[in-house]
């Protein structure tokens, strides 16, 4: 079966919802139809002829079309782009009043990629927030959780630790679309909005993006693939931490390691505890940017053997325990800024609380983790099930 976007959806119909109205548009390189094309590509010839009017375009962080590498970077788009554009990423991370001046309606078309920390779906957030408060509606143009909708793990956010990783409470793997967080987030924080969501058709809640015929465009420069966002669940925590991630090489938070580990060890240590659906390849690798730059370093690559049983939160949990007990006091937890963060640990935001940085200090038995993570999704789950918008 065919899965159409909800881009697709409204494609299909000739956009006619959006006759006659000033439209602001909040999209990325990855905001494409069924066929590749993207968003602009089919809403400028209607702005030419008048259909439509297509005021301005706002990108979230990376830009328009992806092109800043790093967090905390501030963006401009290129002369390619015939519209007046606006960064929802650096100083002004929500729309101004200034900026949403004289829309109609502002439709969102963004591509999630399943986890609490990504910023997109707090981006959309924000532009909930801005436009409920300028009594503009909002218009969702959904697509596919690229690592299915049924699957939940993790922490859930505490308020404490709200920040543009975490603004609302959520589980870390959160098994939402962006039109069901928005949805939440409409019930939850923002009644007065007044929000219309364009659903996919032919999308199943098990089913990953590469197992549809739904499009896959990069929505981040070290977002390359699906099996990226599959452990990107857990491996995005490496950034709170003095490992490296992987940026810098070409398959980011599939590639972990440190100049102070021996990857071989490390890859031992891993699969001796035979977690769920992985392994644990060593290797060496030198990241050409980012951390350790052109330093040589050892750790290992992940191979998610079955995605159905592969826990990515509690995996990179061990993998942290891991590096502590064999690097010798090395390991350590970066200090703040980040994303915009001036006095929280990195690592404490992205958990969306403390415990779990002194879970993982403390050595404590990953099946007393994963019950914390369980009994914090369960007590979740009923807020969760309001929101689903698809079967």
């Amino acid at each position: 079966m065919r899965t159409w976007t909800g881009l697709d959806v409204l494609a299909e119909d000739g956009f006619q919802s959006l006759k006659g109205k000033t439209i602001g548009l909040v999209c990325n390189q990855a905001s494409v139809s069924n066929d590749y094309r993207h968003v602009l590509e089919l809403l400028l010839p209607l702005h030419r002829t008048g259909f439509l009017r297509l005021q301005a375009v706002f990108g979230p962080q990376h830009g328009l079309f992806g092109h800043t590498q790093d967090n905390m970077i501030e963006w401009e788009a290129g002369p390619n782009v015939p519209i007046t554009t606006h960064s929802l990423y650096g100083q002004h991370r929500e729309p101004t009043p200034q900026m949403l001046e004289g829309l109609n309606v502002m439709v969102i078309d963004l591509q999630d990629v399943g986890s609490r920390y990504y910023t997109f779906i707090w981006t959309v957030a924000l532009c909930l927030k801005a436009c409920g408060e300028q009594n503009i509606p909002v218009t969702i143009l959904d697509r596919p959780n690229p690592i299915g909708g049924e699957l939940v793990e993790g922490t859930v956010l505490d308020p404490a630790f709200a920040s543009f990783v975490g603004l609302y409470s959520l589980p870390i793997r959160h098994g939402l679309t962006v039109a069901e967080i928005a949805r939440h987030l409409q019930r939850s924080q923002f009644p007065n909005v007044d929000l219309t969501t364009i659903l996919m058709r032919g999308w199943d809640r098990n089913l990953f993006i590469d197992q549809t015929d739904a499009p896959w465009a990069v929505p981040s420069p070290n977002m390359p693939t699906v099996d990226t966002a599959v452990v990107y669940p857990g491996g995005c925590f490496i950034e709170g931490s003095n490992m490296s991630e992987g940026r810098g090489t070409t398959r980011p938070f599939e590639i972990i390691g440190a100049p102070y580990l021996d990857g071989w060890n490390f890859a031992d240590g891993l699969n001796s505890q035979k977690l769920a659906g992985v392994h644990f390849r060593p290797l060496q690798f030198e990241p050409t940017f980012n951390k350790h730059a052109k330093t040589l370093c050892e750790g290992v690559f992940i191979h998610v053997r079955d995605r159905s049983s592969f826990e990515p939160v509690l995996t990179f949990v061990a993998l942290m325990q891991e590096a502590i007990r064999q690097s010798e006091g090395a390991f350590a937890w970066n200090p703040p800024p980040y994303e915009y963060e001036y006095k929280k640990l990195p690592i404490d935001i992205l958990a969306g609380n403390s415990w779990l940085r002194l879970a993982i200090e403390n050595l404590t038995p990953l099946a007393q983790i994963r019950d914390r993570f369980k009994e914090e999704c369960a007590q979740f789950e009923p807020i969760r099930a309001e929101s689903l918008l698809y079967s």
